[in-house]
């Protein structure tokens, strides 16, 4: 989402190198470049004049480190201040009340609310330990009611039936049978509309007068741009939400709202989307996101990603495996499996620092992943004896493979050049390690 905007301050920073000093005459294109970058991306215009003018405040006060250069020390500044602007900290959910603590989802309509719902609900489960519960508050689209009852199948996460056309009844029921079989968390996914008005203002007063709602989270589209900050000022006006959650953060976007959302509306961003699949939900930490913004990836989320993803004992193995040279075929799936599992490759090289760009070129992408499923398929048709013992390849066997997986004898022959590379970087490492050990006299 924020790929232009990246580029265009990745730009400005390579302006300022070279120089000594930051001065206001060495800066002054670069903060022209920004704040443009800034604008085309449907940033609101106050939150760009107010983020300039502290970047260039704070720049031109401050004497240069000598251990560092005048362009990171400006990017240091531009990150900090962008970091301010996103929300400074982390804000949890305000759920650690006597349950069930009731979440209550609203947005308008085509923002992504019911799919969200569900995801939130996973996450709180499966991160959070949670034992929550969903309804659908939606009574205008028996559609809606219908896909979150799968959703909550497909994520185990039990659903709650009302045959009620009473909004108010629905969640106040909804809340006492909460209550009463030991649920602690119950979300309820309100109706939206195309537009805001007086009815669904008035339904979600309602909801809260009747039951207590500890966290209204307003849901988003980041696609939409200014807009989202008129919908998420008039429904915090209206109804007072808690805390905003970001949709289609993924998107092909100009990214403005959500830069803007924090700073216009004074409500955290807690949580953002960024796919499809129902665990593609994540906490939002404002120092993360403005060091992907920046183009200086986003190594800890990453890193959290590998732990959530990856079984921590198989990935022992696999390292041991790896290091005393003995790793086979079958590990070699195992770990294209294990990268899998973190999501998708686009998502995963745009966490790393100086990769990000990478991720853009979605020609480069769509290479690696058929060269991903070729791999798969090669391995798959391959005994487990061979698997086991690359040595066994032979002509006839490699013909064999090569018409299981639909390839050819060629890919068969690529693939193991590169499996016996690898095992030859993995004997040379160790080589390396040790004789490392023998010099320093590790112990």
């Amino acid at each position: 989402m924020f790929e232009k905007i990246t580029d265009k301050i990745s730009s400005s920073f390579k302006k300022l190198r070279g120089n000594n000093v930051i001065t206001n005459e060495n800066i002054k294109d670069s903060l022209k470049e920004i704040r443009m970058s800034l604008l085309e991306a449907d940033v609101n215009y106050k939150v760009v004049k107010t983020l300039v003018e502290k970047i260039e405040e704070k720049a031109l006060g401050q004497e240069v480190i000598k251990s560092i250069s005048p362009s990171e020390q400006f990017i240091k500044i531009f990150n900090d201040e962008l970091v301010k602007l996103l929300g400074e900290k982390t804000e949890p959910l305000n759920i650690k009340v006597s349950p069930p603590a009731v979440i209550m989802m609203a947005g308008l309509q085509g923002s992504g609310k019911t799919t969200t719902a569900a995801k939130l609900a996973k996450y709180l489960k499966e991160k959070e330990k949670r034992n929550p519960c969903l309804v659908s508050a939606d009574i205008y689209r028996p559609a809606a009611i219908e896909q979150l009852k799968i959703l909550s199948n497909q994520i185990k996460v039990p659903f709650i039936e009302n045959d009620s056309k009473n909004v108010v009844d629905i969640c106040s029921n909804a809340f006492n049978y909460s209550y009463n079989n030991g649920f602690d968390t119950l979300i309820i996914d309100t109706a939206g509309r195309l537009q805001i008005d007086s009815d669904v203002i008035n339904e979600l007063k309602s909801i809260k007068k009747e039951i207590k709602v500890h966290e209204t989270i307003l849901v988003i589209d980041s696609m939409i741009g200014q807009e989202a900050i008129n919908v998420a000022k008039e429904f915090d006006q209206e109804v007072v939400i808690e805390g905003i959650l970001l949709t289609k953060l993924d998107g092909d976007a100009r990214g403005g709202a959500a830069l803007s959302a924090k700073y216009i509306t004074g409500k955290p961003i807690k949580f953002y989307g960024f796919g499809e699949k129902l665990d593609m939900l994540d906490i939002f930490h404002p120092d993360r996101m403005a060091s992907r913004i920046l183009g200086m990836g986003d190594v800890v989320s990453l890193v959290e990603k590998a732990s959530d993803s990856i079984d921590q004992v198989e990935a022992e193995k696999l390292t041991d495996k790896f290091k005393k040279n003995e790793f086979d075929f079958n590990d070699f799936k195992q770990a294209i499996k294990s990268m899998n599992k973190m999501g998708s490759l686009k998502s995963t090289l745009s966490m790393i620092p100086g990769l990000g760009k990478l991720s853009d070129d979605e020609e480069a992408i769509k290479k690696a992943n058929i060269e991903l499923k070729r791999t798969l398929a090669i391995i798959d048709s391959m005994t487990n004896k061979e698997r086991g013992d690359h040595g066994l390849l032979d002509g006839s066997r490699r013909r064999r493979i090569a018409k299981g997986s639909g390839t050819s004898v060629q890919d068969i022959n690529s693939l193991v050049k590169k499996f016996l590379q690898m095992r030859k970087m993995s004997k040379n490492m160790g080589k390396f390690k040790k004789k490392s050990k023998n010099m320093l006299n590790f112990n």
